[in-house]
């Protein structure tokens, strides 16, 4: 790609679109040229503020703009939707998670955006934390050994006022609940740490919030590994966010990260300490909100993919593997079964002597 400026054009003005409109206006790089939305008053006070192009219909926007990126910000069940009509038309999408909500959604979209030789990228912007970073690079380097145990922790706060922002909130066809919406970021951290999920363990209810699915849940995981994790969610905790943490225990150390975003080291822990290891425990920085700092890192990361043509950590392919631990999650709590993931081989020979 040149030196020009990457052109983009968002769809979607509802809540996250203030923290990507803050980047995206932010980076050198990025041209925001048009915007677009059903609702008229919030589309027209996002044109205004930012001098962007406005649209009512995103097909007639990414027909007229050229654009570079589309950036997906509108309901969830809508994401791959817009996606795939988006897909032949642009160079590159940003999708807000998730990508989609049932899976044969997402591998349209990763299908369609192969096809169409279009770059996709899935928010996750948790990790990009520098606490989230520090803990990655430890487990690459092998500093926990044999994983036992993997747990995140969402404690967050979801009045009815959230939910009746906007009638898709909370609804089984558009939104889904705590697990698909606001721990999604948490469970992708989670089997981004401990490796893919063989079967899980759920149970879910609708507790305090008036919504067709679940506000709170608990998760059993094991891992292909032979590791076990723990998923806590909860959208219920009152009267004001608490946590959310993320916890991995290997036989040489132990590493919490917590915060209300995933932003503080709590606990830095290993057998074997390293000099760097004080840098590490002063890298948490408490951000204003639960969207935390790592929407610049991702977006920057975005343009160096475009520019070098790189892969980027964050592609379908990735987005993919969480929507397939919270399809798995949601069937266990309908069903009051254990559901595997996925065939893991056992005792084939093939390729192993």
């Amino acid at each position: 790609m040149s030196d020009e400026k990457i052109r983009v054009g968002l769809i979607g003005c509802g809540r996250i679109s203030k923290r990507h409109l803050e980047v995206i206006t932010a980076l050198p790089e990025l041209q925001l040229v048009a915007v677009c939305d059903v609702k008229s008053a919030r589309v027209e006070q996002t044109a205004v503020s930012t001098g962007a192009n406005l649209y009512y219909n995103y097909h007639k926007m990414v027909q007229n703009e050229n654009l570079d990126i589309a950036v997906v910000l509108t309901e969830s069940g809508s994401h791959a939707r817009i996606g795939i009509n988006v897909a032949p038309i642009v160079k590159a999408l940003v999708v807000e998670k998730p990508m989609a909500l049932m899976l044969e959604d997402a591998d349209e979209l990763i299908e369609t955006c192969d096809a169409s030789q279009t770059r996709l990228f899935v928010v996750k912007q948790n990790r990009y934390n520098p606490p989230i970073v520090y803990l990655r690079k430890a487990l690459e380097a092998g500093r926990f050994g044999k994983l036992v145990m993997g747990t995140v922790r969402v404690r967050w706060t979801r009045d009815q006022a959230y939910y009746d922002q906007d009638l898709w909130r909370g609804t089984w066809r558009e939104d889904g609940g705590v697990l698909a919406n606001q721990a999604s970021h948490h469970l992708d951290l989670l089997q981004w740490m401990m490796g893919p999920a063989e079967s899980v363990m759920a149970y879910a209810a609708t507790r305090l919030a008036k919504i067709q699915a679940e506000d709170t849940a608990v998760v059993a995981v094991k891992f292909v590994s032979g590791a076990l994790g723990v998923i806590e969610a909860t959208t219920a905790t009152r009267p004001t966010d608490l946590e959310g943490s993320i916890s991995i225990l290997g036989e040489n150390g132990t590493v919490v990260v917590g915060g209300f975003a995933a932003n503080k080291i709590e606990t830095w822990n290993f057998s074997q300490r390293l000099p760097s290891d004080d840098a590490v425990t002063k890298s948490s920085v408490s951000p204003s909100s639960v969207y935390g700092f790592g929407h610049h890192a991702f977006y920057r990361d975005v343009v160096e993919c475009l520019k070098t043509g790189k892969r980027a950590m964050l592609d379908g392919l990735e987005g993919r593997k969480s929507i397939e631990l919270i399809n798995a999650i949601y069937e266990s709590a309908a069903t009051g079964r254990e559901v595997r993931l996925h065939y893991v081989p056992r005792g084939v020979r093939l390729g192993r002597g």
